[in-house]
């Protein structure tokens, strides 16, 4: 490779032009949209604020507060419960360390005893541990530390018995502070400020999870006579006041005004080509948003542009690194040592080495997952590359903003994958840019989330009448069943959890239900990870080619009794992919909506899945060697869904004969399933569907878009309130796509258990018309 942009340094527009211009480029940037610069407004420092604090913060450049950042101080210390929702790079973290470190530092009595405590959730590990630098480096005597998956017991035990301020996760609260809180007692009983920082990452079922988690917080420091002020930060949550108020049970302020400044950035919709290959049933491929990235991150690190790649897996963050690493060797012989991978699994000081790295300007490109999505302060980069919609406004506006933090000039890349919204979203900048992010959605009162809390609760401390209002209007109901049950007992004194196990182990608050099932490999033995127990029939079952950490396991055997999968390492030729047969019965209709002669419909429904044989498929060529059987057992799941009908008379008029429908139907229902993260805060992976020409219970062509979680998640009952918008999408990428017969832009799924066939492009587009001619303009 030669240096595609030449080497005199560029302003943003001037690099805009040349990364578009280069040969082969001409069209793939699809957008262009440039958000002007902003100026800052200050404001004077708080009368309250600790003076050295204050000085410590002046002594790092910040002589003067941006204004938006007293108003959240000023309101968290006067004890109002605040949502500080202002934009990336907005100094959000001194907004609630002023009143924090403040409050700690006047409540002190002697050196060795607690006045005021302080209590910060992370998302993330490396946002804890950008956090705790950051108080680190002020200087203060503040007793600070972290209390995680990385914290060695010494670490643990003195952050229970003398720390000030501990930064953790929702899951060490849930699974460590809480169980165990009469040895946190003193900490917990000073407890003056909650931080949830990152607020917007709390949604679906892990939101709703972490919802009880702070109920039960808020319960036990009750206990011991603390009732703490809660602030939350977000840069990408609408409606904030409503997000934080379902998440923390309480009355929330929000302040949304930004008065930080902000340089111009500069956003492209960046579209790669249709290549000459072909993928399953002969569609067309587009080139891998993966290999795009890694040719644009080259170019960047070629002219000295400090940049950060997002990538969605691990094992793709490597490959990226990789690849650019190779195309800046013909270069330049030094430039390969620019650039890095970052991602989970690494060891921690791995993680700290390559942040410190990044931060010192010793790496000039950085592939990542979205480890590095979240506030982490990097500051100095130049250009941010993204590749593939990381499936949210509120997560893309997330990763934008990791360039140009202070007042610099940015660039952003968005990259489309070979994929149904991406196809969409680059097509339609309308409907991605000039919008507000995605409402978050939670559903507290899901009884598969709410159950295993209230047990929970109940193991901490006896559950009385007067606690149930704390988790919602249905607690008292789901109390009742759960006694039933016998998993609490009711006493004079209230309800008590009877089982000698731990109640927390019930929730698991990042799984999608079940207890997961660990790898284990065959050799040593060891666990070497987990995956879902809703996932493992299709991606651990026996024969299973299973990638974990970019290495390849063969699987030997899955024992789901126990729960494990034995594994060994291999490296086959070939891949798996499982095929499924799934089945959906409608258990109550909730709402319904006429459209014309059709009905939207949401509601109950039961859906049954069965993994019955495995296909192997030569790599790269995609090439089907054989079908193996599996006898797995059937899994069933109750949930919610949102379906559509349309009867015998509206398809015959709309010229749908009976050999179209379950193509049309089925590749309708594919790309809707791509298509609603736009509306709905999920991933494609959340939700799932099934289609077909006349459904028993319906008698009629039956589309179901249903949550692929235990009782429902929300996503899709947002589907039915915003289901002309989302359909009308959809109907619009299936006939936008430039691929003649369906392809992996449009209509053919990477999750569809019937190896995307049939499928009926021009038939799935008129089915649609049909559908969305009666819906109402709202």
């Amino acid at each position: 490779m030669t240096s595609t942009l030449g080497s005199r340094p560029l302003g943003v527009r001037d690099l805009v032009e040349r990364l578009a211009a280069v040969p082969g480029r001409e069209d793939r940037l699809r957008h262009l949209e440039v958000l002007p610069a902003r100026p800052a407004t200050h404001a004077h420092w708080p009368e309250w604020a600790d003076a050295d604090l204050v000085a410590a913060l002046r002594a790092r450049g910040v002589e003067r507060p941006w204004r938006h950042q007293v108003i959240a101080a000023e309101a968290a210390h006067a004890g109002q419960h605040v949502v500080l929702a202002t934009g990336t790079a907005s100094g959000k973290s001194l907004a609630y360390q002023l009143p924090a470190l403040s409050a700690i530092r006047a409540a002190r009595g002697s050196r060795d005893q607690r006045g005021a405590t302080v209590l910060y959730l992370a998302p993330t590990k490396a946002l804890a541990q950008d956090q705790l630098a950051g108080i680190v480096g002020l200087g203060l005597d503040v007793r600070v530390t972290t209390h995680d998956g990385d914290s060695a017991r010494e670490q643990r035990d003195w952050a229970r018995d003398h720390a000030e301020y501990v930064l953790t996760n929702p899951d060490m609260l849930h699974r460590s502070l809480l169980p165990g809180h009469s040895r946190w007692a003193s900490f917990l009983g000073s407890l003056q400020y909650v931080v949830v920082d990152e607020c917007h990452h709390y949604r679906g079922v892990f939101g709703a999870h972490v919802s009880h988690v702070l109920r039960r917080l808020r319960r036990i420091c009750a206990v011991y006579g603390a009732s703490p002020t809660f602030v939350l930060a977000s840069a990408t949550v609408a409606e904030p006041e409503v997000a934080a108020a379902r998440l923390t049970g309480l009355d929330v302020m929000a302040i949304t005004g930004d008065d930080s400044p902000r340089g111009e950035v500069s956003l492209l919709l960046w579209e790669p080509p249709l290549t000459s290959f072909t993928g399953e049933n002969g569609a067309p491929v587009r080139r891998a948003a993966s290999s795009e990235a890694a040719d644009l991150l080259a170019d960047l690190v070629v002219e000295d542009v400090r940049t950060l790649a997002f990538i969605r897996s691990r094992r793709g963050a490597e490959q990226v690194a990789m690849t650019a690493a190779e195309l800046l060797a013909d270069v330049d012989a030094s430039l390969p040592s620019r650039v890095a991978s970052y991602r989970g699994g690494y060891l921690p000081e791995e993680r700290r080495a390559i942040e410190e790295a990044l931060r010192r300007g010793e790496l000039t490109g950085l592939a990542a997952t979205n480890a590095l999505e979240l506030g982490i302060d990097i500051s100095g980069l130049d250009a941010v590359l993204i590749a593939g919609f990381p499936g949210t406004r509120a997560a893309l506006w997330q990763q934008v903003g990791r360039a140009g933090r202070g007042a610099q000039d940015a660039l952003g890349v968005l990259v489309a994958r070979d994929d149904p919204l991406d196809t969409y979203l680059v097509s339609h900048p309308e409907a991605l840019l000039g919008r507000p992010v995605e409402a978050t959605v939670i559903d507290p009162s899901n009884p598969y989330v709410l159950g295993p809390h209230l047990c929970a609760a109940a193991h901490e401390a006896p559950l009385t009448e007067a606690d149930l209002p704390l988790f919602g209007p249905t607690a008292r109901d789901v109390v009742d069943a759960l006694t039933d049950g016998g998993l609490l007992r009711k006493r004079p004194r209230g309800w008590f959890w009877t089982d000698r196990r731990r109640a927390s182990d019930l929730a698991d608050i990042r799984s999608t239900g079940g207890s997961p099932v660990q790898l284990v490999e065959a050799e040593t033995g060891r666990m070497i990870g987990t995956v879902d127990a809703s996932s493992a029939h299709g991606t651990a079952h026996p024969g299973a080619v299973y990638v974990h950490r970019g290495e390849t396991w063969l699987v030997r055997s899955l024992d789901l009794d126990d729960h494990a999968a034995v594994i060994e390492r291999a490296d086959p030729d070939y891949s798996t992919t499982a095929r499924e047969i799934t089945d959906i019965s409608i258990v109550q209709e909730r709402e319904h909506r006429v459209w014309g002669g059709c009905r939207l419909s949401f509601g109950e429904v039961d859906v049954s899945h069965q993994v019955v044989s495995f296909l192997k498929r030569r790599q790269p060529s995609g090439e089907v060697l054989g079908e193996e059987p599996l006898d797995l057992p059937e899994r069933s799941l109750r949930t919610a869904a949102v379906w559509w009908t349309v009867p015998e008379h509206a398809l015959t008029e709309g010229g749908l004969t009976g050999q179209d429908l379950p193509g049309a139907a089925h590749a309708a229902e594919h790309c809707s399933i791509g298509l609603l993260p736009l509306f709905a805060t999920c991933d494609r992976w959340d939700i799932g569907g099934v289609s077909t020409a006349v459904h028993p219970d319906t008698g009629q062509l039956t589309v179901f878009v249903y949550d692929g979680h235990p009782g429902g998640a929300g996503f899709s009952e947002r589907g039915f309130h915003a289901a002309r918008e989302w359909l009308t999408a959809t109907r619009d990428t299936i006939a936008a796509c430039e691929c003649d017969e369906g392809c992996p832009s449009c209509i053919q799924s990477p999750k569809c258990g019937n190896q995307n066939n049939p499928l009926d492009k021009t038939g799935a587009a008129r089915l649609l018309d049909v559908l969305l001619e009666g819906a109402p303009r709202e």
